[in-house]
């Protein structure tokens, strides 16, 4: 095979090649963004969840204490998910006013996922993650 007959066949291979590149692209970044939105929204979600968790434990501590109120450990709720910025979300102590005879405090902490995302939740979309934490009471006068 000459020269010249190589070069041809080689601009021919080229021709029939220009583009790939185009579509190759085209298929592969819906796809790599589509991962890197979906990280970042879990990853969001799992802070989410984590916060929502340490927000009950430390509204649960609050409310163990003697004289401590239900108003306390709300805004002790409040303090942790405010770290997070999390700035929607719904804080329920049982039972709602604390007294003497009381031996557990239990604290539900539930973030909706809309308001307190980073981007447009695409596969969390109205969810809530919720936590709960149930401490004892501390008992005084023994």
């Amino acid at each position: 095979m000459s020269e010249t007959m190589k070069n041809t066949t080689r601009r021919r291979r080229l021709f029939f090649r220009r583009g790939t590149t185009s579509v190759e692209f085209a298929v592969t970044v819906p796809l790599f963004l589509a991962f890197l939105f979906g990280a970042l929204e879990f990853g969001r979600a799992n802070m989410i969840r984590h916060t929502a968790q340490n927000a009950a434990y430390e509204a649960a501590r609050a409310a163990i204490v003697p004289g401590a109120t239900a108003a306390k450990a709300e805004a002790a709720a409040y303090t942790a998910l405010s770290y997070a910025g999390i700035g929607t979300a719904t804080v329920t102590i049982t039972p709602s006013v604390l007294g003497p005879g009381d031996n557990e405090v239990t604290v539900d902490v539930s973030v909706p996922m809309d308001p307190n995302s980073y981007l447009t939740p695409l596969f969390l979309s109205g969810k809530n993650l919720e936590a709960t934490s149930t401490l004892s009471r501390e008992i005084t006068g023994l």
